[in-house]
């Protein structure tokens, strides 16, 4: 299958240990896109400092496509976390560089190149939500990440112009979450799901609820949990594979994308 992810790269930049790693949920989702053995593609703005420069270097050692990538002078994206037993814990962020500097506008060339794709993948910090209508003319699908701290006006803007949402809801019970995507679930939608870290990640396709226990494995780096599982139950889901089973084996790529350091590796130390 050939994917995009469209919008956010940054680095994250662990504080306690004075190591950053490449990241980002739209790169996050292309990356681990390619580790599933799908042609993924990445496209998004990059600045001209060393972080930029280690992000690069690792989509170069991927071998992930950046073709349509831009490029400007300022700074990359950055976020500052704190790893505690495991968990991310987030202290602050750049809000996104050069990236919401130089949003993407949409030539005749990028829409050319993204009608190659089978599913584009953005999210609410990928900083390219202006696109949401253009993006409504492509053959492919769209997905969609609100994250965790989302507003009521931020899914009415995006919900109805994707195919798929994911909503990380982890302080609401089984009951809210279902009131939740029934009450947010649109004719477009194919898909939502609610991911509750520890607890039941609950889907809904518009006719039925379905729940799936999250994989327990003692965690190295909780950072890109969330991306990772959704990466992996787009996939399966498109190629066939029924809810279920899709969601079971995002829990089961997600538990594993736990035990690696940073989003996906490729740390270096920084002054």
């Amino acid at each position: 299958m050939k994917v995009l992810g469209l919008g956010d790269n940054v680095v994250d930049k662990y504080e306690n240990l004075g190591i950053m790693y490449p990241g980002g949920n739209s790169l996050n989702f292309a990356v681990f896109a390619k580790k599933l053995g799908h042609e993924s593609s990445f496209m998004g703005v990059f600045g001209s400092d060393e972080e930029a420069a280690h992000v690069l270097s690792a989509i170069k050692k991927i071998g992930l496509d950046n073709s349509h990538s831009r490029f400007e002078k300022g700074e990359n994206g950055c976020a500052r976390v704190k790893i505690d037993e495991g968990d991310r814990i987030f202290l602050g962020s750049n809000s996104g560089g050069v990236t919401r500097e130089y949003p993407i506008q949409l030539t005749e060339e990028y829409r050319e190149y993204l009608n190659q794709f089978e599913l584009i993948h953005m999210g609410l910090y990928s900083h390219v939500n202006h696109l949401l209508e253009e993006l409504q003319n492509v053959s492919g699908k769209i997905s969609y990440d609100f994250s965790d701290d989302f507003t009521e006006e931020e899914v009415q803007r995006a919900i109805d112009k994707v195919d798929f949402g994911f909503f990380s809801i982890e302080d609401f019970s089984d009951e809210e979450v279902k009131q939740f995507l029934m009450k947010h679930f649109c004719e477009r939608n194919d898909v939502l799901i609610a991911t509750r870290g520890e607890k039941t990640a609950i889907g809904y396709d518009g006719a039925k609820f379905y729940e799936v226990n999250p994989v327990l494995e003692e965690p190295v780096d909780t950072m890109a949990a969330g991306d990772s599982f959704l990466t992996a139950f787009l996939l399966y889901f498109l190629e066939g594979d029924d809810i279920v089973t899709a969601m079971k084996k995002g829990n089961e790529f997600a538990g594993k994308s736990c035990l690696v350091d940073g989003s996906f590796g490729f740390g270096i130390h920084y002054d």
